[in-house]
């Protein structure tokens, strides 16, 4: 046989030999990791979503009590109850409601900047390990 043919055959034989990689229980756990932190890192990407939209809702209230009369009371809700308030302390619990999902919103922004640290880590060490019997794309 000549040598390029050889090499191609024992290339088709390494492929073969490569997709029998014993599956250690080490492996199963980092699998695991990833599955579990990439439920994690969904979870959190939809409370980030309902963070920004309850901040967009925020900034348009902010807009709207800026058209308001100063001697107007304003319905303020509070849990399940609505409060008749005066402009400038509505205005003043609308910018701590504000500043307090900003602050959750970076919380949040850095939670999933940790976890996909995390889900990156994981992915080098399986695909070196399974090459392509692996897929973690998500």
């Amino acid at each position: 046989m000549s040598s390029v043919l050889q090499r191609r055959m024992l290339s088709k034989e390494e492929e073969a030999a490569g997709q029998e990689v014993e599956v250690r229980r080490e492996d199963q756990d980092k699998i695991n990791r990833f599955s579990r932190l990439h439920q994690r890192e969904l979870l959190l990407e939809e409370e980030l979503k309902a963070n920004n939209k309850e901040k967009e809702e925020l900034d348009d209230l902010s807009t709207e009590l800026e058209l308001a009369d100063e001697d107007e009371k304003i319905q303020y809700k509070i849990g399940d109850a609505f409060f008749h308030l005066p402009l400038e302390q509505a205005q003043e619990m609308l910018g701590t409601a504000t500043t307090r999902i900003e602050k959750d919103t970076e919380v949040l922004e850095e939670k999933i900047s940790t976890i996909k640290e995390q889900m990156t880590e994981l992915k080098v060490d399986l695909y070196a390990r399974f090459g392509k019997q692996i897929n973690l794309e998500v």
